[in-house]
């Protein structure tokens, strides 16, 4: 603003200053009313009017006075005012500190701030003042992160090698870290790799590293964690998610080429690399164990390190400000376990590698997720457990909970081979030989069962004798099935032997040729 202007400003406002005052003090309007009847601003109102008040200036003394002298009166007290209040200076490190707990705002900072200094800043400047304090920090440290609000991770891009003692081959090991936002406590890992399950098992030694868990988690959108990266609704892996909500925290994948989103990690990250992976440089790892030693012993040294312009280190600030807000670790540590989609088959079964495990028969062509992991395999329907086995790597095998199955098939199920021989002997000695030799002669005993319930369901047509004697005379030929027995009853053959159908006379007749007929025929051809 020119001389010229700001000169012509406090004209205006000494001019004003008298019509200000009536209206305020004799009237009572308000600061806006005050500000649209002298079109000025509402806040040089509010400023004037609070003057008067805290020097006691009445309008009864003010109309005696003329522009001039109310001005210059209003005036000399702004200035000392302001002289008094840049003497009472918050403690900006202490307040800094403060405002990085749970639930503490910078407004509660402030009113307790003005209940110790009533004389000090109002809030604009109190705000403006804390801002230039913060812009004066490291870099790592100009963000505000409330305690035990956040722990960003990710992989640093150096990595270290560890060395095949035998044959001298390089793998190179992949370098996990994790830092929690207010303390920027930092914890660091090695694993052969960046998958699905070496970063679960990262994060949960994170947890366990710092003893408590984070309201959240901030993460790249490595597809390890993040399925499908969307600036809006990013799809988290199954497994991550289930992690998370086993400890009670919540992920949050950062913004694709959004780098600031995860600055605290980043800082983490080089300050790793320089600290921790270049003092191991020359060293020779030959074992993943060996390397985390390592990581771990040099850990303690970079949060034990002095910060260079705030009091005290990252280990004494996480136990300050971080660990006590953390949540509690549960009781159990989480289990890893992949998460799978499948669709149920018409026999209600899954196929999870090769072997088949079942669901209630009613969702039988609906999608269901499972969750499984060495030992158990979970399946889920629409986010409720519906069934839980046992995890068989048998191939081509079935694992089926009774109680899945529709109940014909578990009616069916019942039926074993001594129990249908012993139904059968009911009927009579020849009827239990005939359907245990009927199971005999399959492949599996289940495939005769149809056939053995069916001849004992003959007997609701025909007696138990006959049905017996039916049985008799198909063992004699042989005939082990079904339909022999059903088309002996069928002919009346039940009541004949079989040696009274091998003795009967043979039909004599010119168009029956006999044996003599086709033998001649047989030896022709064999010419």
């Amino acid at each position: 603003m020119s001389r010229e202007k700001r000169k012509q400003g406090e004209e205006l406002s000494m001019r004003k200053t008298r019509e200000i005052l009536r209206l305020g003090l004799e009237c009572g309007l308000g600061f806006r009313e005050i500000a649209r009847s002298c079109n000025i601003s509402h806040p040089t109102a509010k400023k004037y009017l609070e003057i008067a008040q805290r020097i006691g200036l009445s309008w009864q003394h003010a109309k005696d006075m003329n522009e001039q002298e109310l001005y210059s009166l209003l005036k000399q007290n702004q200035i000392q005012s302001i002289k008094r209040i840049k003497q009472v200076m918050p403690d900006w490190p202490h307040l800094h500190e403060e405002i990085k707990k749970k639930s503490v705002t910078l407004w509660l900072l402030w009113q307790e701030y003005k209940e110790a200094n009533p004389g000090g800043y109002q809030y604009s400047q109190f705000r403006e003042y804390y801002r230039r304090y913060k812009n004066r920090l490291n870099l790592s440290l100009r963000q505000t992160h409330k305690a035990g609000e956040k722990m960003f991770v990710d992989y640093a891009g150096q990595t270290m090698p560890i060395y095949e003692r035998q044959t001298g081959q390089v793998k190179q090991a992949q370098i996990f870290v994790g830092v929690l936002g207010a303390s920027n406590y930092t914890y660091a890992q090695a694993d052969w790799d960046q998958s699905l399950s070496a970063w679960i098992n990262a994060h949960v030694n994170a947890y366990e590293y710092f003893n408590g868990v984070p309201a959240a988690t901030i993460c790249d959108n490595l597809k390890s964690g993040v399925s499908l990266a969307c600036r809006y609704e990013p799809d988290i892996n199954p497994t991550y998610a289930d992690m998370a909500v086993h400890y009670g925290t919540v992920v949050f994948p950062t913004r694709v080429r959004k780098p600031k989103d995860k600055s605290k990690v980043e800082a983490a990250v080089l300050l790793v690399e320089r600290w921790i992976l270049a003092c191991l440089r020359n060293r020779k790892f030959f074992s993943l164990q060996e390397l985390n030693q390592a990581i771990k012993e040099l850990l303690i040294k970079l949060n034990q390190r002095p910060f260079k312009k705030l009091a005290g280190n990252r280990e004494s600030v996480f136990k300050n400000i971080d660990q006590p807000a953390l949540k509690l670790l549960p009781a159990q540590r989480y289990e890893f376990a992949q998460w799978k989609k499948a669709r149920v088959n018409i026999d209600y079964h899954i196929e999870l590698n090769g072997h088949y495990y079942s669901v209630p028969y009613s969702l039988a062509h609906e999608e269901v997720e499972l969750r499984y992991n060495a030992q158990i395999v979970e399946i889920f329907y629409r986010g409720k457990r519906i069934a839980g086995h046992k995890c068989d790597n048998q191939k081509g095998r079935h694992t089926t909970i009774k109680e899945h199955m529709p109940k014909s098939h578990q009616e069916y199920l019942e039926w074993t081979p001594s129990r249908i021989i012993e139904m059968a002997g009911k009927i009579g000695k020849s009827a239990s030989t005939l359907v245990e030799r009927i199971m005999g002669s399959r492949q599996y005993p289940e495939l005769g069962y149809r056939s053995c319930l069916g001849i004992m369901r003959l007997s609701k047509t025909y007696s138990k004798e006959r049905l017996e004697a039916s049985c008799k005379r198909a063992l004699s030929f042989g005939a082990y099935s079904y339909k022999s027995v059903r088309s002996i009853l069928e002919k009346n053959l039940d009541s004949h032997t079989a040696r009274e159908v091998i003795n009967q006379p043979i039909i004599k007749h010119e168009n029956i040729r006999g044996s003599i007929y086709f033998n001649q025929n047989k030896e022709m051809i064999s010419c």
